[in-house]
C-alpha cells in the first residue's frame, strides 16, 4: 500500500484535488507505526481486517470458504461455532492501544493531532543503517518525494464534497410523482435521459420509502418511459412503488441494491442491430437485489446478478462471473453466460438456456451445485418468467422460445446450490413438524438434516 498511497497523494496534489478527497488506506496495517507511516504518506481512514480477526481468536487456517473454521469465526457448523471465545473487549482494547502508540509517535514527531500528520512525508526516512543484501538497490526517494512543497499547499482534505443533488433529474421526477407520493395516485412519466443522469430513480425511491417504509406502494403507481441512456446506477435501491421504463440502455450498476422495484431495459423502436446478441446493460447489474424484478431484452455485462439475495432477473446473456456470491432469488438467462459462472452460488436459482458447463465455476461444478432440467414444479416458473419477459420488453426472441414451448423447455437447465436444496427441504419438513425454532437444539436439528441432505 505504500507505492499506491504515496502515488494516489501525489497525483492528487499536482492536480489541486487533494483538498476535495478523503483517502483511506487497508493492507496489513497491525500496529499504531504503520497507522503513523500511511497518514505521513496521505491516509486520513485506515482499514484493520486481519490484525482484528486475531483479535477475536482467528489462527489463520485460511479455510474460511470450506465452512471448517477451528475457531468458530466463519462457519455455520453448531459444533465449530461454540468454540468462538471473541469477545468485543478484545478489539475494543486492540484498537485502544493501536491509538495510544499512535499518540506517542505523533508526539515524538510533534504533531498534537493526526490530521496534522496527513501528508507530511518529510518526516519519512529510508534507513541507511540497514544493510542487505536484499535491500540492496532500493530506492524510496520516489516513494517518499513531497510534490509541490510551497506554502499554501493543501495536503489533506479541507472541502466536503458537493454532489450537487439540487441539479439531479430526480428532483424533477418527485415533482411530477407528488400525487402518487401525497395520495397513492398512479403516475406516468415519459422524459428522455442521458449517461450524465446517474443514480436516477434512486432519490424517488428515497420519497417513497421515507413515507411509506419497507411496504412501499403497489407495483407501478410510479411508473417511468425513459428514453436514452440511463447513467451509472441507474435504478439503484427503488423499492416497491417504482417501475422504470428504460428505452435504449443502462450503464454500470443498474438495478443496484433493488428493493422492491422494477425495471424493464429495451433497445428502441427501429434499431437495426439485433438487441438479443447485443450489450444494453452494464456490468455488475443487478448487485445486491434485495427484492423486485428486472427484465433486459438483450445482454449485460460481467458479474450479472452478484449477490442476489431475493429478486428476479430476467437476461439474454450474461457476462463472466454471473451469479457470483448469490444467496436467493430468481434468475433467467435467456441465452450464453461468460467464464465462472455460479461462483459461490449459495442461494436462489438460476435457470440457462443452452447451458455450457465448461462456463460454469470449476469448483461449483465439481460439488456445490446441482444442475436439472425443468420438472413439474420449475417449468411453469421458468415459463411464466419468460412470457412475462416477452410482454414487458417485446423480446422477439422471447416470443419465439414461447411459440416452441415444448422444444424450449428441454433446452434449460435448473442451477441450485446443493445445501440450499437440503436447507429448503429441512425446513418445509420443520415446520410441517411444528419444530420451534426458538427451542434449544432446533437449529442444529435442521443443520443435521441438511448436511445429511446434502451428502
Amino acid at each position: 500500500w505504500e507505492i499506491g498511497l504515496s502515488e494516489t497523494q501525489q497525483t492528487l496534489i499536482l492536480n489541486g484535488l487533494r483538498s476535495r478527497i478523503v483517502v483511506q488506506c487497508d493492507g496489513e496495517l497491525k500496529t499504531g507505526r504503520d497507522v503513523v507511516i500511511a497518514a505521513l504518506l496521505g491516509a486520513e481512514e485506515f482499514g484493520f481486517a486481519t490484525a482484528a480477526l486475531i483479535v477475536e481468536g482467528c489462527v489463520m487456517m485460511r479455510a474460511c470458504h470450506k465452512n471448517t473454521c477451528p475457531q468458530g469465526i466463519a462457519t455455520q457448523d453448531p459444533e465449530l461455532r461454540a468454540r468462538f471465545k471473541g469477545k468485543p473487549e478484545h478489539v475494543i482494547n486492540f484498537f485502544m492501544f493501536i491509538a495510544e502508540e499512535v499518540r506517542e509517535i505523533l508526539a515524538q514527531l510533534g504533531f498534537r493531532t493526526l490530521e496534522e500528520a496527513v501528508g507530511h512525508v518529510e518526516c519519512l526516512d529510508q534507513n541507511e543503517a540497514i544493510k542487505r543484501w536484499k535491500a540492496d538497490g532500493v530506492d524510496l526517494s520516489n516513494v517518499l518525494m513531497q510534490p509541490g512543497p510551497v506554502p499554501g499547499t493543501i495536503l489533506h482534505n479541507t472541502e466536503e464534497q458537493n454532489h450537487e443533488l439540487d441539479k439531479a433529474l430526480d428532483n424533477k421526477l418527485i415533482e411530477l410523482a407528488e400525487p402518487a407520493l401525497e395520495r397513492r395516485e398512479p403516475v406516468r412519466i415519459d422524459m428522455p435521459i442521458r449517461n450524465v443522469n446517474r443514480t436516477l430513480g434512486t432519490m424517488v425511491g428515497y420519497e417513497i420509502t421515507r413515507r411509506y417504509g419497507a411496504e412501499g406502494l403497489p407495483d407501478d403507481t410510479i411508473d417511468m418511459t425513459l428514453h436514452g441512456s440511463g447513467g451509472q446506477s441507474i435504478g439503484a435501491f427503488i423499492p416497491r412503488g417504482e417501475t422504470m421504463r428504460v428505452y435504449g440502455e443502462v450503464n454500470d450498476y443498474a438495478g443496484k441494491g433493488l428493493s422492491g422495484g422494477r425495471m424493464i431495459v429495451r433497445a428502441e423502436d427501429g434499431v437495426t442491430f439485433d438487441p438479443h446478441t447485443n450489450v444494453i446493460a452494464g456490468n455488475v447489474t443487478g448487485f445486491g437485489a434485495t427484492s423486485g424484478q428486472m427484465f433486459v431484452a438483450g445482454r449485460a455485462g460481467e458479474r450479472f446478478g452478484v449477490r442476489n439475495g431475493g429478486a428476479t432477473f430476467v437476461v439474454e446473456g450474461v457476462g463472466d462471473h454471473g451469479c457470483e456470491y448469490m444467496t436467493g432469488g430468481t434468475v433467467v438467462v435467456l441465452g450464453p453466460t461468460g467464464r465462472n459462472f455460479g461462483a459461490g452460488f449459495s442461494g436462489g436459482h438460476a435457470y440457462v438456456l443452452d447451458l455450457d458447463r465448461a462456463k460454469v465455476n470449476p469448483s461449483a461444478l465439481k460439488g456445490a451445485l446441482r444442475f436439472e432440467p425443468l420438472d413439474a414444479q420449475t417449468e411453469p416458473v421458468v415459463h411464466a418468467l419468460v412470457k412475462q419477459h416477452a410482454e414487458e420488453t417485446g423480446s422477439a426472441f422471447a416470443a419465439a422460445l414461447l411459440d416452441d414451448w415444448e422444444h424450449t423447455a428441454a433446452r434449460f437447465t435448473h442451477v441450485v446450490p446443493k445445501q440450499f436444496v437440503a436447507m429448503t427441504e429441512a425446513m418445509r419438513e420443520a415446520e410441517d413438524n411444528n419444530i420451534d425454532f426458538n427451542a434449544p437444539g432446533a437449529w442444529e436439528q435442521v443443520y443435521e438434516q441438511v448436511m445429511e441432505g446434502a451428502r
